[in-house]
């Protein structure tokens, strides 16, 4: 399949944040065509999508639009910053509305896709611009990501080592290893895949991954689901997904008793990677 063709801008915050959007229109598309909003995961960048999104532009008749969360990819922290800062879900929220703003034509309806934290950042948008989502969001979909009360790996130390790494300016470089990442995958994953996630995690300082880890395991969006309550909403999640188990997947169902929640058996955490055609179906069934 071919890659994608993306458009790049960047979009400045209030608080000085500069963030890397990456557009793809095919041409000739009318301004009030339908725009899917792609949001990325933890310690990744809007790379994560291109499976996803090389398959909704074989489709055509959709503008497509991702961007690299604060802090990961090429988009810098508050104040311009590439490193420090405190990291917020809510922050995240806000980012996504100023994408619409700025990189969706007013007359288009928006589908919201968001996978782990991208997810988080969308249920944070939706409690913090209901009438957005109201007035322009046409559907939901949500992959492998949670409403909160996040418990981690429950590795030993694991948040205090987090909180180390919070102060830590370097990027991981050879430590990020395609081992490490593997637990993110489940059954049969393909190596180049595991590749692909390992080079992003490799480009993400250790402050972004420390200080985003504190931001996750606070996170609590479920009063905001209230706000996609009549909003079609699609819930994915892998079986063997070992970072947003299957049990977040079943506590936004029972928020949003509307949703169609689908478990797919033997998949991890990478389902942009490791079921694109589902997610993308999903996407399309919008």
């Amino acid at each position: 399949m071919a890659r994608i063709d993306w458009n790049t801008r960047e979009v400045t915050a209030p608080d000085g944040a500069r963030l890397a959007v990456f557009v793809h229109e095919p041409a000739g598309l009318a301004p009030d065509a339908t725009t899917i909003v792609m949001a990325h995961g933890w310690t990744l960048d809007h790379r994560s999508w291109e499976p996803v999104a090389e398959r909704l532009a074989a489709e055509g008749g959709r503008r497509i639009v991702a961007w690299d969360q604060r802090g990961h990819g090429g988009s810098s922290v508050a104040g311009g910053a590439r490193r420090g800062g405190e990291a917020s879900v809510h922050a995240l929220g806000d980012d996504l509305a100023l994408v619409i703003e700025k990189a969706v034509p007013a007359g288009s309806p928006i589908i919201l896709a968001g996978h782990s934290m991208g997810g988080m950042t969308i249920m944070a948008f939706a409690g913090m611009h209901p009438d957005v989502v109201r007035e322009r969001v046409t559907s939901v979909v949500l992959v492998a990501t949670s409403a909160g009360q996040l418990r981690g790996l429950r590795i030993p130390g694991e948040a205090l080592a987090m909180r180390a790494l919070s102060h830590i300016p370097w990027r991981p470089g050879v430590f990020a290893t395609t081992r490490s990442q593997r637990i993110a995958f489940g059954q049969e994953a393909r190596k180049e895949d595991v590749i692909a996630a390992r080079a992003q995690m490799r480009g993400t300082r250790l402050s972004t991954t420390g200080s985003y880890y504190k931001a996750l395991m606070a996170h609590d969006e479920l009063a905001a689901l209230e706000s996609l309550a009549d909003t079609p909403v699609t819930i994915l999640v892998g079986t063997r997904d070992m970072l947003t188990p299957p049990r977040h997947a079943k506590a936004l169902a029972e928020a949003l008793p509307d949703a169609d929640a689908q478990f797919l058996e033997g998949k991890g955490h990478m389902l942009t990677y490791e079921a694109p055609d589902e997610v993308a179906a999903a996407i399309l069934r919008s």
